[in-house]
């Protein structure tokens, strides 16, 4: 009894741990932790899929409601091709493992501006809009706008098809040391004041 007792709880736990189990066999434990990793991997992947469409960021989110409505009415949501660039498009990045270490920094974020209700309001989302959306372009200069970029392509045929003066800016955007964001804020959302 007093020999268990050494080591503190940590120990304890510990040798547990490493100890052989005498009541599970060794391909039980291993079938165990298969179903269990592939029950969190498939979880995973539905929870990221149902929380990467449209109905889920523009009506789960009581604060998105009014950027949602912006984007119904913008170029990415309806245009002549027929394509349509949804929140998950544009806001995620579409690589794993960056896409759930940013799904979960930004979900907890949302979840407790919603409990706080930071912009519960559309005044309040109205006072907010600069910060919101500073962070949001913050993001795609870090990552020189690579959302854009999965759609809009600077190959030398996508570049001859626009103006002249879109040509030579897209051209010299890199030279310029510029990426999407520094001159398309407000391509599916309201600029702010």
């Amino acid at each position: 009894m007093l020999e268990e007792r050494k080591g503190g709880f940590i120990g304890r736990w510990w040798k547990r741990l490493t100890s052989p189990s005498a009541r599970w066999s060794v391909l039980s434990l291993v079938l165990l932790g298969l179903v269990i990793g592939a029950a969190g991997v498939i979880g995973t992947q539905v929870m990221v899929a149902r929380t990467g469409t449209n109905e889920f960021c523009g009506t789960s989110c009581h604060s998105m409601q009014w950027v949602y409505s912006e984007y119904k009415e913008s170029i990415h949501f309806a245009n002549p091709t027929g394509v349509q660039a949804g929140c998950h498009d544009c806001h995620i990045p579409h690589e794993y493992p960056q896409l759930l270490w940013y799904k979960a920094r930004a979900g907890v974020r949302d979840v407790i501006g919603e409990m706080r209700g930071v912009i519960s309001t559309k005044e309040k989302f109205e006072k907010a809009r600069t910060e919101l959306a500073e962070r949001v372009w913050a993001e795609f200069k870090a990552d020189d706008s690579a959302n854009c970029r999965t759609c809009h392509d600077f190959t030398p045929e996508a570049i001859a098809k626009q103006s002249e003066k879109a040509q030579t800016r897209h051209a010299n955007r890199k030279k310029d040391g510029k990426t999407c964001i520094d001159c398309h804020t407000g391509v599916a959302h309201t600029d702010p004041e």
